[in-house]
């Protein structure tokens, strides 16, 4: 998310989605269907994807409860979710407690794969998508929206089975003590947006200000220590609730690809980032060199990364998009791959996979059946380029669609931020 795009986001709450007539609405309809026939997104769900997803939705209470027994129970443990106002469904919650010798972070995950497994029609579906493509305010999902609003949504004051990622990390590097991933059973204490996660922060004694307060305290220095470490922070200006969010979720991702690679030692659906070359990274940190207001530290030139966070951080905001604009020209596309290696440059992590979005991304779902069956898909190869075919394709399609939308005359940031409402005048 820009910085534009989060002083938009940061008053969606107070404003009014976006008002078009109904000419307008026919005419964004009929481009968002041309673009979906050219890049072969499918709408709408064929008939038995969503009478199954319906009927894996029915007896949730009586299905939880025959489940205890098989899984760890952390009802008891204080438990929250941090979402956009506008959040149609809460897929990861968080957890947090100082002990003596250490920090315990758990991120839970709802539990797809316990609805959605291989044999599915759900499963199969997920796969001709991959993912789930995000317009401003229209959403193709990679899964039937019903999942994503009951049984796979950790809603508060309800149980709910998850996919947890016990992490114990040293007080004084956060590096990993011990890492355990299982399935539980949960309880939402509360459902907060990103605004009042910041209001708890700062209004003491309200509930959960203890909780956030810790987890900050963590995020900001698993934040720091990522620059610190040559991670590339191209949003380096975000709120405390977002930056919470991110690096609990990066932390989390991590944990289970070290499980996956170091102590199992089984392929997955691994991240890797290739590398620009020397002179494509000089390319971009010239061209930021010469924005007006713009100062690169000479002392940064040989270790890039470092060079565009140091810049970022002092750079005037109306420059912002302009230098990570001149990043992005040269870095090389992510893509998923069976083994790690090669590493993630971006992040500057030797090995990463994503876990924490099952509802939306085929390999989160993949690495989550992975990880609770060691059950590797014997197309795996297949998987991953299809994967990563598909996320090009998605992020084209919304390319295009928010030029689009700037060619009718429409803000796409604030469309996506606010939404759009259709009025007669």
């Amino acid at each position: 998310m820009s910085d534009s795009e989060q002083a938009d986001a940061g008053t969606a709450e107070e404003q009014g989605p976006v008002e078009i007539d109904e000419e307008m609405a026919r005419h964004l309809a009929n481009k968002r269907e041309e673009l979906f026939e050219k890049f072969e997104i499918p709408d709408g769900f064929p008939p038995e994807v969503l009478e199954e997803a319906e009927a894996r939705t029915e007896d949730v209470e009586a299905e939880i409860q025959a489940e205890l027994d098989e899984r760890r129970d952390l009802r008891d443990l204080t438990t929250w979710t941090t979402d956009p106002i506008d959040a149609q469904d809460f897929d990861d919650a968080l957890s947090v407690e100082e002990r003596d010798d250490e920090y315990v972070l758990w991120v839970h995950i709802a539990d797809v794969t316990h609805y959605v497994s291989p044999d599915t029609e759900m499963w199969t579906e997920a796969v001709t998508r991959a993912n789930t493509v995000y317009l401003p305010a229209y959403t193709v999902h990679m899964l039937p929206p019903i999942l994503a609003e009951t049984v796979c949504s950790l809603v508060e004051g309800e149980d709910r089975l998850a996919h947890t990622v016990e992490m114990h990390l040293d007080k004084e590097t956060l590096g990993y003590e011990e890492i355990d991933i299982y399935k539980s059973v949960i309880h939402s204490d509360e459902r907060l947006t990103y605004t009042e996660t910041e209001d708890r922060l700062d209004s003491d004694g309200e509930p959960l200000h203890d909780d956030l307060s810790l987890v900050w305290e963590l995020a900001d220095r698993m934040h720091e220590q990522r620059k610190e470490d040559g991670s590339l922070v191209l949003n380096p200006r975000r709120d405390r609730a977002h930056t919470i969010i991110e690096e609990c979720m990066l932390k989390a991702n991590k944990a289970v690809t070290h499980e996956l690679m170091w102590d199992r030692g089984v392929e997955a659906m691994y991240r890797v980032h290739p590398q620009p070359s020397p002179d494509e990274w000089g390319e971009a940190l010239q061209e930021i060199q010469e924005l007006d207001g713009v100062s690169v530290p000479g002392d940064k030139w040989d270790e890039p990364r470092k060079a565009v966070n140091a810049t970022l951080e002092s750079a005037p905001k109306r420059q912002l998009d302009k230098i990570q604009w001149a990043v992005m020209k040269v870095m090389p596309r992510a893509k998923y791959m069976n083994d790690p290696f090669g590493g993630h440059h971006a992040l500057n992590f030797e090995i990463y996979g994503h876990f924490t979005s099952p509802i939306r991304r085929l390999s989160d779902l993949i690495n989550h059946w992975i990880v609770a069956t060691n059950d590797v898909p014997e197309d795996l190869v297949a998987l991953c380029d299809r994967a990563s075919d598909r996320q090009k394709d998605a992020e084209q399609c919304e390319r295009e669609y928010r030029d689009f939308l700037e060619e009718v005359g429409l803000s796409p940031d604030a469309v996506n931020n606010r939404g759009i409402e259709v009025v007669e005048d």
